[in-house]
């Protein structure tokens, strides 16, 4: 069954129900827009900007998308590239596309205007919807990308080189087209968050994006009455995933433009949100705006909030134990995915195992997972190896590249790049990203670990681990180090708080600057190689 039945279920059972709320904290101009279904508030001293549609005005939208997309010659099989931010025209267009038969290919916002040609271009892309923030970088390449044959816009002010795509919707029709879709049918492109190298294409069918469904409400047993706070880039598949289960139960999901720890507080309040997933750049900052006094939890209304719960980067075990002395009603969870396994839940902990913080989990509903050995065998006892994904979300291949996915496929098992363990209960924990392992001295370093370790010095904010190169030892550990605003740290501070350490994986150097993380919360350590690989580095080399 395709994701887009449980749509129309929702639009049938729930027609006036609110499916979605737009919610974006700086805008302070009240003005009137062009759906009748958007209404402007003023919530206290501040005036939000506030829009929202129910289950059915979502159908008829996403079904008048697919109508327009047909219209003008998008047919089953072509590809529709989606670059916008958070919206709420965002998931109905995704849905448009999925009902036309076409796949959907988000991209990146954050990509330049040639990463986007990049991908429209691999991708093999017929149509690009996109909105105002990225009028600039298509007007840079629209006349270097002739497969895209239409250009539609979602905004005010209409570019000459692109139609007006709220204009030309409300024109076509909201019923349903007459398109037949089956689980094998290719669904959507996704590409790799290009942390380890330039995105590749995913492609992944329709059982993919149903499993994903199905494994996020399992997993964390969505109601019709929850509310989801949405803030990560929809383009991605771990914001995407989570809030399908919203679309499994039928309950209302809120997109929260912005990430400032204020306004997440205020809309949980505001909202009644129940579930809310974070990055844990944002968990940080959300504890340390409460310690500094910037607001007081007990002015909102929280008590129904049950669940956080953080996935797409290692979480250190430290921030979890801060949090629930803040929130020690609430439930918590992580989740392990990948873009390649349709994002989140291929491993998660259970919100019934929060005593084994610090582990990414067990296996997630209908996966199955394994440790192995560089031959493919398992790997003894509690020993690390690659952990290995099975399960109906892996993805189809990448797309346009038997090479690459050859090199990570293998009998239906996924090939994560990540190296894990199992402890004697048979929770996994992942050790690093496989490329990220650090060779020193003939010592195998794994940065998480150090990482996880800093982490719980009170003035680090953040932190990252790479392997430098140096002529004696191969590479070396040099952490870089962010401090928490207000907050002093020496490298000699840095130093003594190490010995807590094994002397082997005590970082060599140390550099205080700011740690870098894409839309999705992972560190960008390519870019930090790329800065500090070959340069003279003001940094404290720790004597042996």
């Amino acid at each position: 069954m395709p994701i887009t039945q449980f749509l129309l279920k929702n639009a049938e059972k729930y027609p006036n129900q609110t499916a979605l709320v737009e919610i974006n904290p700086d805008v302070r101009e009240i003005r009137r827009v062009t759906w009748k279904e958007y209404e402007l508030i003023e919530s206290g001293a501040a005036q939000e900007y506030k829009r929202e549609i129910s289950w059915s005005v979502f159908e008829e939208k996403a079904n008048r998308c697919a109508n327009l997309l047909m219209s003008r010659g998008i047919k089953k099989g072509d590809k529709v590239a989606i670059l916008l931010m958070n919206c709420l025209e965002w998931l109905p267009i995704y849905f448009g596309i999925l009902k036309s038969g076409a796949l959907a290919v988000p991209i990146n916002y954050r990509f330049t205007s040639d990463e986007i040609k990049y991908c429209l271009d691999l991708a093999d892309v017929d149509a690009l919807v996109f909105g105002p923030e990225f009028v600039g970088r298509i007007e840079e390449i629209c006349d270097r990308i002739p497969d895209v044959k239409l250009l539609f816009y979602v905004g005010d002010s209409c570019p000459t080189f692109a139609e007006n795509y709220l204009h030309l919707a409300t024109n076509f029709s909201s019923a349903a087209p007459d398109v037949e879709i089956s689980d094998s049918d290719d669904a959507a492109i996704y590409f790799s968050s290009g942390t380890t190298g330039f995105p590749k294409a995913i492609l992944h069918n329709h059982e993919s994006l149903m499993h994903a469904a199905l494994v996020e409400q399992k997993h964390h047993g969505q109601t019709h009455d929850d509310v989801f706070l949405c803030i990560p880039p929809l383009y991605h598949t771990g914001a995407k995933m989570h809030w399908f289960g919203s679309l499994v139960s039928g309950g209302k999901a809120v997109l929260l433009k912005g990430v400032k720890p204020k306004n997440i507080i205020e809309t949980v309040s505001n909202e009644k949100c129940s579930i809310v997933w974070l990055l844990v750049p944002w968990a940080q900052d959300i504890l340390d705006a409460i310690d500094r006094g910037e607001f007081d939890i007990n002015d909102y209304a929280l008590s129904q909030w049950r669940l956080m719960h953080i996935g797409a980067q290692p979480v250190p075990p430290s921030l979890i134990k801060r949090w629930m002395k803040v929130f020690p009603h609430h439930q918590y969870d992580t989740n392990y995915g990948l873009s390649e396994s349709i994002g989140p839940g291929a491993v998660h902990l259970g919100v019934e195992n929060i005593h084994k913080v610090g582990a990414i989990g067990v296996a997630g509903y209908g996966w199955e997972v394994k440790i192995v050995n560089p031959d493919g065998t398992e790997v003894s006892g509690t020993d690390v190896g690659e952990l290995v994904l099975k399960g109906p979300g892996v993805m189809t291949c990448y797309y346009k590249d038997e090479k690459a996915t050859k090199e990570v496929l293998s009998d239906g098992w996924l090939k994560t790049g990540d190296m894990a363990m199992k402890d004697e209960e048979g929770f996994i924990y992942l050790v690093d990203r496989k490329k990220d392992v650090i060779i020193s001295g003939g010592e195998n370093l794994y940065p998480v670990q150090i990482e996880d370790f800093l982490r719980a010095h009170p003035a680090i904010s953040d932190v990252a681990v790479i392997g430098l190169p140096d002529s004696r030892l191969g590479e070396i550990a040099t952490a870089i180090i962010q401090i928490k605003d207000g907050m002093e740290c020496s490298e000699d501070d840095i130093n003594l708080f190490c010995k807590g350490l094994p002397r082997y994986k005590r970082p060599h150097k140390i550099i205080f600057a700011d740690v870098p993380r894409n839309a999705t919360g992972k560190i960008e350590k390519p870019k930090l190689r790329e800065i500090y690989c070959g340069e003279s580095l003001v940094a404290t080399q720790i004597k042996s």
